[in-house]
């Protein structure tokens, strides 16, 4: 009769458990990112009264051991990572995971992971988590925009108002055509704009006469209010109307105060076939000053900053991390887990590459609590329970009846 009031005791103290993680759970019904537990139980060591024997050749059959169970206890509580439903929240700092993958946060001693992807910038410009984690990643170079992917991670800065400075116009791309049927001196002429080493705007144009010749036109640069010309020269064409004159180079002085610049016109995309003329700008490299306003995250981790002057340049890019075995790892609360000896070493990386999640911007993962699941667990729990509770009550009485027995 002990045995069975321990047995009961055991259960009872199990079923409570399971409750704790079942409390647990719906509380967090609506916690970002949070991972549902789940309980197990075991049957604990049993008491054995007999053992087996084998059977007897040409005698007794073979007898089964005779035991008596212990009770129960809880064999583990595992975390479902089972993913759960992203919320948009049109934030761009806000990341979820789609698939599998952690952000990576470190403190500068400590780091940790989540799935918790509500981040804000700090005002050193730092990305970092609502506990004050730094998000991990690679930053790009600042003047290139390239990342080096043989540094190690550290931490993301997004510098927003940070300036980027003046680039002056290197080349000049011109397109469109010249018709082969222009009589000589003829002129067509195409306006574009340059910028120079202070980001001021000098608006040009580039004329084309036809000369007497065939397949041979002279080009005339100048400066708006400027009488004199900055460059001329001559462009020829093949039989067939494709340029032989590619790229022409040009030394320029500029007013105002800026430095001399020398830069390309590039006429390979300018054709003299029998249609009306028109040339015009195709492209030019330069641009203004201007200030980082804006920024966003695109799939693979790539944080790419919009300029006030329009121009884009990346700033860096966000890792995730994996692991061979992800509900080895140790919760630590917040949405934070640590790397445990059964989770396996960390293995970080590009997001989208090698099995690893792709990044959402402008949402959230949502709980993967499924409340319908919780209700149907908890009504298993609590009947465990009661019948456990009655097991302890009977056997109390058929002690309280042995014990009535000597009177």
């Amino acid at each position: 009769m002990m045995r069975s009031m321990f047995a009961g005791v055991s259960a009872s103290r199990a079923h409570q458990a399971w409750m704790d993680v079942i409390g647990n759970n719906i509380a967090n019904v609506n916690t970002t990112a949070f991972k549902n537990g789940r309980v197990t139980f075991e049957e604990v060591l049993v008491q054995t009264l007999r053992g087996g024997s084998a059977p007897v050749q040409g005698g007794r059959g073979g007898i089964n051991p005779m035991q008596v169970g212990l009770g129960i206890s809880v064999n583990s509580i595992d975390i479902d990572h089972t993913q759960g439903n992203t919320q948009p929240t049109e934030v761009p700092s806000d990341l979820a995971i789609d698939g599998a993958g952690f952000f990576i946060l470190s403190d500068g001693e400590t780091t940790c992971f989540t799935r918790n992807g509500s981040f804000r910038i700090s005002p050193d410009g730092s990305l970092v988590s609502t506990e004050g984690y730094r998000v991990q990643g690679r930053q790009a170079n600042p003047d290139t925009g390239v990342i080096d992917r043989t540094r190690p991670i550290g931490d993301i800065k997004i510098l927003l108002g940070q300036v980027m400075e003046v680039s002056p116009t290197k080349n000049v791309s011109l397109r469109g055509n010249l018709d082969s049927l222009t009589i000589e001196n003829e002129t067509v002429s195409a306006p574009f704009h340059i910028y120079d080493s202070l980001g001021q705007i000098h608006l040009m144009t580039i004329s084309f006469t036809k000369t007497g010749t065939d397949n041979e036109w002279n080009w005339e640069l100048t400066e708006e209010g400027i009488d004199d010309p900055i460059g001329t020269g001559e462009i020829t064409f093949t039989q067939s109307g494709k340029c032989n004159t590619p790229e022409t180079a040009i030394s320029f002085t500029p007013t105002g105060g800026a430095e001399e610049q020398t830069f390309s016109i590039d006429f390979s995309w300018i054709t003299q076939f029998s249609e009306s003329s028109m040339v015009s700008l195709s492209s030019q490299d330069g641009f203004q000053a201007g200030t980082l306003e804006i920024f966003n995250i695109d799939a693979s981790g790539i944080i790419t900053g919009i300029y006030s002057n329009g121009q884009q340049k990346v700033l860096g890019q966000i890792e995730l991390a994996t692991f061979s075995n992800p509900p080895g790892l140790l919760r630590l609360g917040g949405g934070l887990y640590q790397v445990s000896p059964n989770s396996g070493v960390m293995n970080s990386g590009e997001p989208g590459v090698h099995g690893k999640g792709k990044i959402i911007s402008g949402a959230l993962e949502m709980s993967n609590v499924d409340l319908a699941k919780q209700f149907t667990d908890m009504i298993i729990s609590q009947r465990g329970f009661q019948a456990n509770s009655r097991v302890i009550t009977t056997a109390d009485e058929m002690l309280q009846d042995l014990l009535t027995l000597k009177r």
